[in-house]
């Protein structure tokens, strides 16, 4: 893993083991974990450091506290549901550095296991404040980043704890991230599909461009779509465009035709007079194919587009998926994404699905165990993917 040193390579009996992991789950409305996935995902680590004989300190975020001491973003409900996974008992501790803390972790046992409360609830944590990361790091003999999620952060338990602890290395999670996002994009059997959707095309420039040196055909949709649809000279009514992006659109076509990349825009749309994101409601809907009318915002692909789509995807050897290519988060405009998916699993190659909405379209449309690879990080792997270096990761490399 290119200077990375794996947990198999360390002696963690007996040593206090800091775990980044991410445990930045979806609650429910009575505050329990709604979706257990990432807890899931970090299991083999922890079960590993814990056989081993461990004693285990797991560190998360959850949601966005801004600094400050909140209950509905307390770790607490995680606790309960990580140790009836692992099959013995967690213990919460009510903060993540102090006195407290310090003498509970000094007094574990070996291969016991406490979970500190959320990272958040400290300024520091985002500012990468170096005091509150020495507080970190005097926790743990060694430190292991588990938290693929979150490696494109330099925040102090992913970046600046790190020089602090004697000893570092990657977890199971983030060496199978690395695997299926580095080897199997970098090399991928071919044909190779990408479906890029999301909202705006200005998030992903370069992840555009790189996938553009490694991809056989590229299916746009989402907003994103009709800022390249404009470029195009299509109509495209009131649907979401970057103005200041329409250059940067057309330059993409010019390269794909260079190097010979199939890139496809949708051939029809659903919209709607109305987007009511509050309620998550829309108005008035219609198909319009190629162009959209005036007053009109494209809410989705239309059902000649999931077909075309899904035709290319089923042919491909190799599909990278990141972005929802509609309005995902209200019903009547999630079934492209939807159908997107059960593209995906039906497809014999190899599909790799990354981001947060992406995924639940997949768990929604019940076919998530037909799916090769479901990545734990939307925007680490499309940094992966772009060449850029990954402060959680950088920080794990050399002595």
């Amino acid at each position: 893993m290119e200077g990375i040193r794996s947990i198999r390579e360390l002696t963690v009996e007996g040593k206090r083991v800091f775990v980044r992991v991410d445990f930045n789950v979806p609650l429910d409305e009575k505050g329990k974990v709604a979706d257990d996935m990432r807890i899931v995902a970090a299991l083999p680590t922890l079960r590993y450091l814990l056989e081993c004989g461990a004693k285990v300190i797991c560190a998360s975020h959850l949601g966005r506290p801004k600094g400050k001491r909140d209950g509905k973003y307390s770790l607490q409900p995680v606790a309960s549901v990580l140790a009836t996974h692992l099959n013995q008992p967690v213990l919460f501790l009510e903060d993540c550095v102090g006195k407290n803390v310090e003498q509970t972790v000094a007094n574990l046992s070996k291969g016991s296991i406490v979970l500190l409360e959320n990272l958040r609830f400290h300024a520091e944590e985002e500012a990468n404040e170096e005091n509150f990361a020495k507080q970190l790091a005097a926790l743990a003999d060694v430190y292991v980043n588990d938290a693929f999620g979150t490696v494109h952060r330099a925040h102090a338990s992913t970046a600046g704890m790190v020089p602090f602890v004697t000893e570092k290395a990657a977890g199971f999670l983030v060496e199978k991230e690395l695997t299926f996002l580095r080897q199997k994009m970098d090399a991928p059997e071919r044909p190779f599909c990408v479906v890029l959707g999301g909202a705006k095309v200005s998030d992903k420039i370069g992840v555009i461009e790189a996938l553009l040196e490694k991809a056989d055909q590229i299916l746009l949709g989402g907003g994103m779509g009709y800022t390249f649809a404009a470029a195009q000279g299509h109509a495209v009514g009131k649907s979401l465009t970057e103005p200041d992006f329409i250059e940067f659109a057309k330059s993409l076509f010019e390269k794909a035709k260079v190097k010979g990349v199939d890139v496809r825009l949708p051939i029809d749309h659903v919209a709607s007079d109305c987007v009511r994101f509050q309620s998550r409601t829309l108005g008035a809907l219609k198909v319009f194919e190629g162009e959209i009318e005036d007053g009109w915002i494209g809410v989705d692909i239309g059902p000649k587009t999931i077909e075309m789509y899904t035709q290319c995807i089923r042919s491909a050897k190799t599909v990278f998926w990141n972005g929802p290519v509609g309005i995902f988060e209200i019903e009547a405009s999630a079934t492209g994404s939807k159908q997107i998916a059960q593209a995906l699993a039906v497809c014999e190659g190899t599909t790799i699905v990354g981001g947060g909405d992406c995924i639940k379209a997949v768990k929604q449309s019940g076919c998530a165990s037909d799916i090769t690879f479901l990545s734990t990080g939307g925007g680490a792997s499309l940094q992966l993917l772009e060449g850029k270096p990954l402060p959680g990761l950088e920080a794990l490399k050399g002595k």
